[in-house]
């Protein structure tokens, strides 16, 4: 079965087309971001990575994460950005791979949704590509609207990310969500439909 590959910018609507998409088909799935954020509040050995090449003061008292101070730190510092991908990247790559054989054994798709995906040269990796991309605008509503980000924070993370134009060429198609939800739903359905006729 096949490896499906969802990725895109921040605030382009990732999560909810995989969720309206994991709906409409059988699939076993995996959220990278989900991953990072359980690496980062769990893991003993990213934290002492991360307290020791990140910020000493990257997790508080009670051993929680300063996740205000890390995105600070990865936003104005390319190298600290490249530092904590080197940490977190091949363990959540791992993670994904196993589960993918695992689908695999068991003729199941496997759908991840993983917004790094060609930054961290993935594709190769994968049977199909989706970007979901939107324009500048909408993400920066989003970013304000959801996340409460300034302008100029939005701007920063989204200055350090592939321009989402090279992601759609190099993705084997694009859901465009710069609409209403209903839109995005239509674009899933027609998607899960091309999905059902390719694979069963």
């Amino acid at each position: 079965m096949a490896i499906l590959g969802i990725t895109g910018g921040i605030a382009s609507g990732k999560s909810t087309f995989r969720e309206l998409l994991l709906e409409r088909i059988a699939a076993d799935w995996f959220d990278a971001d989900a991953c990072a954020r359980e690496l980062l509040d769990e893991d003993l050995a990213i934290k002492d990575q991360i307290l020791q090449k990140i910020h000493p003061q990257a997790y508080d008292g009670e051993g929680k994460p300063n996740r205000a101070l890390l995105r600070e730190l990865i936003y104005q510092d390319s190298a600290k950005k490249r530092t904590m991908e080197a940490i977190l990247h091949p363990v959540i790559r791992q993670r994904w791979s196993r589960q993918a054989l695992e689908a695999s054994a068991a003729r199941r798709l496997f759908v991840v949704d993983i917004p790094l995906l060609f930054e961290t040269k993935a594709e190769s990796l994968f049977d199909l590509i989706v970007t979901v991309a939107c324009s500048l605008d909408g993400q920066l509503a989003r970013l304000f609207s959801r996340r409460g980000l300034s302008p100029e924070i939005s701007q920063k993370i989204i200055a350090t990310q592939m321009p989402l134009d090279v992601k759609m060429a190099r993705s084997h198609h694009v859901i465009w969500n710069d609409g209403p939800l209903e839109t995005l739903t239509a674009q899933t359905e027609l998607f899960s439909r091309y999905l059902h006729d390719r694979y069963g």
